[in-house]
Protein backbone atom coordinates (compact mmCIF):
# COMPACT_ATOMS: atom_id res chain seq x y z
CA UNK A 1 0.00 0.00 0.00
CA UNK A 2 2.69 2.50 0.85
CA UNK A 3 6.11 3.27 -0.61
CA UNK A 4 7.60 3.31 2.91
CA UNK A 5 6.52 -0.26 3.62
CA UNK A 6 8.90 -3.11 4.41
CA UNK A 7 8.69 -6.51 2.70
CA UNK A 8 6.23 -8.91 4.26
CA UNK A 9 4.77 -6.45 6.77
CA UNK A 10 1.73 -7.99 8.41
CA UNK A 11 -1.77 -6.53 8.41
CA UNK A 12 -4.52 -7.63 10.80
CA UNK A 13 -8.19 -7.52 9.85
CA UNK A 14 -11.51 -8.71 11.25
CA UNK A 15 -12.07 -12.10 9.63
CA UNK A 16 -12.60 -14.77 8.65
CA UNK A 17 -11.46 -14.45 5.03
CA UNK A 18 -14.17 -13.12 2.65
CA UNK A 19 -15.47 -10.67 5.29
CA UNK A 20 -16.10 -7.11 4.14
CA UNK A 21 -13.14 -6.05 6.28
CA UNK A 22 -11.02 -8.63 4.45
CA UNK A 23 -12.16 -7.20 1.12
CA UNK A 24 -11.22 -3.71 2.31
CA UNK A 25 -7.80 -4.94 3.45
CA UNK A 26 -7.25 -6.53 0.03
CA UNK A 27 -8.16 -3.23 -1.64
CA UNK A 28 -5.64 -1.36 0.49
CA UNK A 29 -2.75 -3.77 0.96
CA UNK A 30 -1.29 -5.73 -1.91
CA UNK A 31 -0.69 -9.36 -1.01
CA UNK A 32 2.56 -9.10 -2.95
CA UNK A 33 3.90 -6.72 -0.30
CA UNK A 34 1.94 -7.64 2.82
CA UNK A 35 0.81 -10.68 4.78
CA UNK A 36 -2.85 -10.43 5.80
CA UNK A 37 -3.74 -11.96 9.16
CA UNK A 38 -7.35 -12.77 9.98
CA UNK A 39 -8.52 -12.06 13.53
CA UNK A 40 -11.55 -13.45 15.34
CA UNK A 41 -12.66 -10.15 16.88
CA UNK A 42 -12.09 -6.41 16.59
CA UNK A 43 -10.45 -6.53 20.02
CA UNK A 44 -7.97 -9.08 18.67
CA UNK A 45 -7.03 -6.61 15.92
CA UNK A 46 -6.34 -3.94 18.56
CA UNK A 47 -4.34 -6.42 20.63
CA UNK A 48 -1.93 -7.42 17.84
CA UNK A 49 -1.47 -3.77 16.84
CA UNK A 50 -0.81 -2.70 20.44
CA UNK A 51 1.75 -5.49 20.93
CA UNK A 52 3.51 -4.68 17.61
CA UNK A 53 2.73 -8.07 16.10
CA UNK A 54 1.45 -6.32 12.96
CA UNK A 55 2.08 -2.97 11.27
CA UNK A 56 -1.55 -2.00 10.67
CA UNK A 57 -5.04 -3.15 11.51
CA UNK A 58 -8.24 -2.77 9.46
CA UNK A 59 -11.52 -2.48 11.38
CA UNK A 60 -15.10 -1.45 10.56
CA UNK A 61 -16.21 1.79 12.20
CA UNK A 62 -19.63 2.75 10.87
CA UNK A 63 -22.24 2.02 8.26
CA UNK A 64 -24.17 4.67 6.35
CA UNK A 65 -27.49 2.93 7.05
CA UNK A 66 -27.04 1.40 10.50
CA UNK A 67 -24.64 3.66 12.37
CA UNK A 68 -21.41 3.02 14.21
CA UNK A 69 -19.96 -0.34 15.22
CA UNK A 70 -20.21 -0.48 19.01
CA UNK A 71 -17.17 -2.73 19.71
CA UNK A 72 -14.95 -0.44 17.62
CA UNK A 73 -16.23 2.68 19.38
CA UNK A 74 -15.63 1.09 22.78
CA UNK A 75 -12.08 0.12 21.87
CA UNK A 76 -11.29 3.60 20.53
CA UNK A 77 -12.60 5.13 23.76
CA UNK A 78 -10.41 2.59 25.60
CA UNK A 79 -11.97 2.81 29.07
CA UNK A 80 -9.44 0.41 30.58
CA UNK A 81 -6.45 2.14 28.95
CA UNK A 82 -5.01 -1.04 27.49
CA UNK A 83 -4.85 0.15 23.87
CA UNK A 84 -3.61 3.70 24.45
CA UNK A 85 -0.94 3.38 21.72
CA UNK A 86 -3.44 2.36 19.00
CA UNK A 87 -4.37 5.33 16.82
CA UNK A 88 -6.38 5.83 13.62
CA UNK A 89 -4.13 6.82 10.71
CA UNK A 90 -6.42 6.42 7.69
CA UNK A 91 -9.92 5.51 6.53
CA UNK A 92 -11.53 3.66 3.63
CA UNK A 93 -15.06 3.31 2.26
CA UNK A 94 -16.57 0.14 0.81
CA UNK A 95 -19.95 -0.15 -0.94
CA UNK A 96 -21.70 -3.12 0.70
CA UNK A 97 -24.01 -5.36 -1.31
CA UNK A 98 -25.50 -8.06 0.88
CA UNK A 99 -26.63 -11.47 -0.37
CA UNK A 100 -28.68 -14.19 1.29
CA UNK A 101 -26.61 -17.37 0.97
CA UNK A 102 -27.47 -20.97 1.69
CA UNK A 103 -28.82 -24.10 0.03
CA UNK A 104 -31.76 -24.26 -2.32
CA UNK A 105 -34.61 -26.56 -1.38
CA UNK A 106 -35.14 -28.92 -4.37
CA UNK A 107 -38.88 -28.26 -4.44
CA UNK A 108 -38.30 -24.51 -4.24
CA UNK A 109 -35.81 -24.68 -7.10
CA UNK A 110 -38.37 -26.40 -9.34
CA UNK A 111 -41.01 -23.80 -8.41
CA UNK A 112 -38.59 -20.98 -9.19
CA UNK A 113 -37.83 -22.46 -12.61
CA UNK A 114 -41.57 -22.72 -13.27
CA UNK A 115 -42.09 -19.06 -12.37
CA UNK A 116 -43.58 -19.51 -8.92
CA UNK A 117 -43.29 -16.47 -6.63
CA UNK A 118 -40.37 -17.40 -4.35
CA UNK A 119 -41.47 -15.78 -1.11
CA UNK A 120 -42.69 -16.77 2.31
CA UNK A 121 -44.61 -13.51 2.71
CA UNK A 122 -47.90 -12.64 1.04
CA UNK A 123 -48.00 -8.91 1.87
CA UNK A 124 -46.79 -5.97 -0.22
CA UNK A 125 -43.14 -6.22 -1.15
CA UNK A 126 -41.21 -3.48 0.69
CA UNK A 127 -37.72 -4.76 -0.01
CA UNK A 128 -35.36 -3.76 -2.80
CA UNK A 129 -34.13 -7.33 -3.21
CA UNK A 130 -36.24 -10.30 -4.25
CA UNK A 131 -35.61 -13.99 -3.49
CA UNK A 132 -34.18 -16.16 -6.25
CA UNK A 133 -35.59 -19.32 -4.67
CA UNK A 134 -38.27 -20.46 -2.29
CA UNK A 135 -37.27 -19.64 1.30
CA UNK A 136 -39.79 -21.70 3.24
CA UNK A 137 -37.17 -24.24 4.27
CA UNK A 138 -35.05 -21.58 6.04
CA UNK A 139 -35.33 -21.95 9.82
CA UNK A 140 -32.42 -19.76 10.92
CA UNK A 141 -30.52 -16.73 9.56
CA UNK A 142 -26.98 -15.94 10.67
CA UNK A 143 -25.03 -12.72 10.29
CA UNK A 144 -23.33 -9.83 12.03
CA UNK A 145 -25.66 -7.42 13.91
CA UNK A 146 -24.77 -4.63 11.47
CA UNK A 147 -25.88 -6.73 8.49
CA UNK A 148 -29.22 -7.50 10.13
CA UNK A 149 -29.76 -3.78 10.64
CA UNK A 150 -28.92 -3.03 7.01
CA UNK A 151 -31.38 -5.62 5.63
CA UNK A 152 -34.47 -5.04 7.79
CA UNK A 153 -36.89 -4.58 4.89
CA UNK A 154 -35.93 -7.82 3.18
CA UNK A 155 -36.11 -9.78 6.42
CA UNK A 156 -39.48 -8.37 7.42
CA UNK A 157 -40.86 -8.90 3.91
CA UNK A 158 -39.68 -12.43 3.15
CA UNK A 159 -38.44 -14.00 6.37
CA UNK A 160 -40.63 -12.53 9.06
CA UNK A 161 -40.55 -14.62 12.22
CA UNK A 162 -37.47 -16.63 11.24
CA UNK A 163 -34.81 -16.83 13.98
CA UNK A 164 -31.90 -14.41 13.49
CA UNK A 165 -28.65 -15.46 15.16
CA UNK A 166 -25.86 -12.91 15.59
CA UNK A 167 -22.26 -14.00 14.97
CA UNK A 168 -18.90 -12.20 14.88
CA UNK A 169 -18.86 -11.43 11.15
CA UNK A 170 -20.75 -11.99 7.91
CA UNK A 171 -18.03 -14.36 6.70
CA UNK A 172 -18.29 -16.41 9.90
CA UNK A 173 -22.02 -16.66 9.24
CA UNK A 174 -21.35 -18.02 5.74
CA UNK A 175 -18.89 -20.57 7.13
CA UNK A 176 -21.44 -21.81 9.64
CA UNK A 177 -24.11 -22.15 6.97
CA UNK A 178 -21.72 -24.08 4.73
CA UNK A 179 -21.18 -26.53 7.61
CA UNK A 180 -24.90 -26.91 8.41
CA UNK A 181 -25.83 -30.43 7.31
CA UNK A 182 -29.56 -29.70 7.70
CA UNK A 183 -29.29 -27.08 4.94
CA UNK A 184 -32.00 -25.04 6.66
CA UNK A 185 -29.78 -22.10 7.62
CA UNK A 186 -28.98 -19.01 5.57
CA UNK A 187 -26.40 -16.26 5.95
CA UNK A 188 -26.41 -12.60 5.11
CA UNK A 189 -22.95 -12.27 3.62
CA UNK A 190 -21.01 -11.30 0.51
CA UNK A 191 -20.79 -12.61 -3.04
CA UNK A 192 -17.13 -13.43 -2.34
CA UNK A 193 -18.22 -15.73 0.49
CA UNK A 194 -20.63 -17.48 -1.88
CA UNK A 195 -17.87 -18.10 -4.40
CA UNK A 196 -15.32 -19.27 -1.85
CA UNK A 197 -17.65 -21.58 0.08
CA UNK A 198 -19.82 -22.89 -2.75
CA UNK A 199 -23.07 -21.51 -1.36
CA UNK A 200 -26.11 -20.69 -3.48
CA UNK A 201 -27.55 -17.21 -3.90
CA UNK A 202 -31.00 -17.28 -2.31
CA UNK A 203 -31.25 -13.52 -2.94
CA UNK A 204 -28.96 -10.73 -4.05
CA UNK A 205 -28.72 -7.04 -3.22
CA UNK A 206 -30.93 -7.30 -0.14
CA UNK A 207 -29.63 -4.21 1.72
CA UNK A 208 -32.26 -1.55 2.40
CA UNK A 209 -30.41 1.19 0.51
CA UNK A 210 -28.63 0.99 -2.83
CA UNK A 211 -25.92 3.35 -1.56
CA UNK A 212 -25.19 1.24 1.51
CA UNK A 213 -21.56 1.92 2.48
CA UNK A 214 -19.29 0.99 5.38
CA UNK A 215 -16.41 3.13 6.60
CA UNK A 216 -13.31 1.36 7.86
CA UNK A 217 -10.42 2.66 9.93
CA UNK A 218 -6.77 1.75 9.49
CA UNK A 219 -5.04 1.75 12.87
CA UNK A 220 -1.40 1.56 13.84
CA UNK A 221 0.71 1.77 16.97
CA UNK A 222 2.32 5.02 17.98
CA UNK A 223 2.00 8.58 16.75
CA UNK A 224 -0.57 8.89 13.98
CA UNK A 225 1.48 10.21 11.03
CA UNK A 226 0.26 11.89 7.88
CA UNK A 227 -1.68 9.19 6.06
CA UNK A 228 -1.05 10.78 2.65
CA UNK A 229 2.68 10.31 3.26
CA UNK A 230 2.36 6.68 4.39
CA UNK A 231 -0.07 5.80 1.60
CA UNK A 232 0.84 8.25 -1.19
CA UNK A 233 -0.71 6.22 -4.01
CA UNK A 234 -4.23 6.48 -2.55
CA UNK A 235 -5.99 9.32 -4.39
CA UNK A 236 -8.36 11.65 -2.57
CA UNK A 237 -11.32 12.01 -4.90
CA UNK A 238 -13.12 15.27 -5.53
CA UNK A 239 -10.71 17.50 -3.60
CA UNK A 240 -8.26 20.07 -4.89
CA UNK A 241 -6.38 19.99 -1.59
CA UNK A 242 -6.23 17.63 1.37
CA UNK A 243 -8.87 17.78 4.05
CA UNK A 244 -8.39 16.19 7.43
CA UNK A 245 -10.41 14.51 10.12
CA UNK A 246 -9.55 14.07 13.78
CA UNK A 247 -11.24 12.02 16.48
CA UNK A 248 -11.10 12.49 20.24
CA UNK A 249 -12.82 10.83 23.18
CA UNK A 250 -13.57 12.65 26.41
CA UNK A 251 -15.79 12.76 29.45
CA UNK A 252 -17.15 15.68 31.44
CA UNK A 253 -18.49 16.30 34.93
CA UNK A 254 -22.10 15.18 34.61
CA UNK A 255 -23.09 17.22 37.67
CA UNK A 256 -22.07 20.53 36.10
CA UNK A 257 -24.81 22.16 34.03
CA UNK A 258 -23.71 22.76 30.45
CA UNK A 259 -20.47 20.81 30.78
CA UNK A 260 -21.02 18.90 27.51
CA UNK A 261 -22.15 22.07 25.72
CA UNK A 262 -19.00 23.84 26.91
CA UNK A 263 -16.82 21.03 25.58
CA UNK A 264 -18.50 21.07 22.18
CA UNK A 265 -18.36 24.87 21.95
CA UNK A 266 -14.57 24.61 21.79
CA UNK A 267 -14.81 23.39 18.22
CA UNK A 268 -17.05 26.27 17.18
CA UNK A 269 -14.66 28.73 18.82
CA UNK A 270 -11.83 27.52 16.59
CA UNK A 271 -14.06 27.20 13.50
CA UNK A 272 -13.85 23.39 13.36
CA UNK A 273 -16.84 21.53 11.93
CA UNK A 274 -18.08 18.56 13.96
CA UNK A 275 -18.91 15.61 11.71
CA UNK A 276 -20.14 13.10 14.32
CA UNK A 277 -20.65 12.60 18.04
CA UNK A 278 -21.39 9.32 19.79
CA UNK A 279 -21.74 8.41 23.44
CA UNK A 280 -21.03 5.19 25.32
CA UNK A 281 -21.52 4.27 28.98
CA UNK A 282 -18.37 4.95 30.98
CA UNK A 283 -18.97 1.85 33.14
CA UNK A 284 -17.70 3.88 36.06
CA UNK A 285 -21.12 4.69 37.47
CA UNK A 286 -24.75 4.56 36.37
CA UNK A 287 -25.79 6.92 33.56
CA UNK A 288 -22.32 8.34 33.12
CA UNK A 289 -21.00 8.58 29.56
CA UNK A 290 -17.87 9.01 27.50
CA UNK A 291 -18.11 10.85 24.20
CA UNK A 292 -16.45 10.09 20.87
CA UNK A 293 -16.26 13.16 18.63
CA UNK A 294 -14.97 13.59 15.08
CA UNK A 295 -14.19 16.98 13.55
CA UNK A 296 -12.73 18.40 10.36
CA UNK A 297 -9.14 19.38 11.07
CA UNK A 298 -5.96 17.83 12.37
CA UNK A 299 -3.57 17.69 15.26
CA UNK A 300 -0.33 19.11 13.90
CA UNK A 301 3.06 17.81 14.97
CA UNK A 302 4.35 21.39 15.38
CA UNK A 303 1.62 22.14 17.96
CA UNK A 304 0.24 25.05 15.94
CA UNK A 305 -3.07 25.43 14.16
CA UNK A 306 -6.74 25.45 15.18
CA UNK A 307 -6.86 21.69 15.79
CA UNK A 308 -4.11 21.89 18.39
CA UNK A 309 -5.61 25.01 19.94
CA UNK A 310 -9.00 23.33 20.23
CA UNK A 311 -7.49 20.27 21.90
CA UNK A 312 -5.59 22.48 24.35
CA UNK A 313 -8.84 24.23 25.24
CA UNK A 314 -10.63 20.88 25.53
CA UNK A 315 -8.04 19.76 28.05
CA UNK A 316 -9.08 22.59 30.38
CA UNK A 317 -12.80 21.79 30.17
CA UNK A 318 -13.06 18.00 30.20
CA UNK A 319 -12.42 15.56 33.04
CA UNK A 320 -10.32 13.38 30.73
CA UNK A 321 -9.70 13.19 27.01
CA UNK A 322 -7.81 11.11 24.46
CA UNK A 323 -6.61 11.85 20.94
CA UNK A 324 -7.75 8.92 18.81
CA UNK A 325 -5.97 10.02 15.63
CA UNK A 326 -5.85 12.38 12.63
CA UNK A 327 -6.03 11.27 9.00
CA UNK A 328 -6.79 12.41 5.47
CA UNK A 329 -10.50 12.63 4.68
CA UNK A 330 -11.11 9.93 2.04
CA UNK A 331 -14.81 10.55 1.43
CA UNK A 332 -15.62 10.66 -2.28
CA UNK A 333 -17.29 14.02 -2.89
CA UNK A 334 -17.49 13.69 -6.67
CA UNK A 335 -21.04 12.34 -6.44
CA UNK A 336 -20.15 9.28 -8.52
Amino acid sequence: MGSNSHPNEEIAYLGPPTSYTHQTALNLFSEEKYVLRSQVSIKDVFRVVQTSQVSFGVIPFENSSNGFVIPTADLLIDREKIFDDVLVCDEAYLPVRHCLLGYVDPVGEIQALQGAVPTTYSGPRASRGRPAADLRHIKRILSHPQAFGQCEKFLSTYLKGVECQEVSSTSKAAQMVAEDTSKTSAAISSSLAAEMLGLKYLARDIQDREDNTTRFFIVRKGPSPDSHKIFPERPVKGLGSLKWKTMVSFDVDHLVSGALADALSVFKTFDLNLTSINSRPSRLQLWHYKFLVEFEGKKDANKDGPGNEALAALDKITSEWRWVGSWVDRMDRTGT
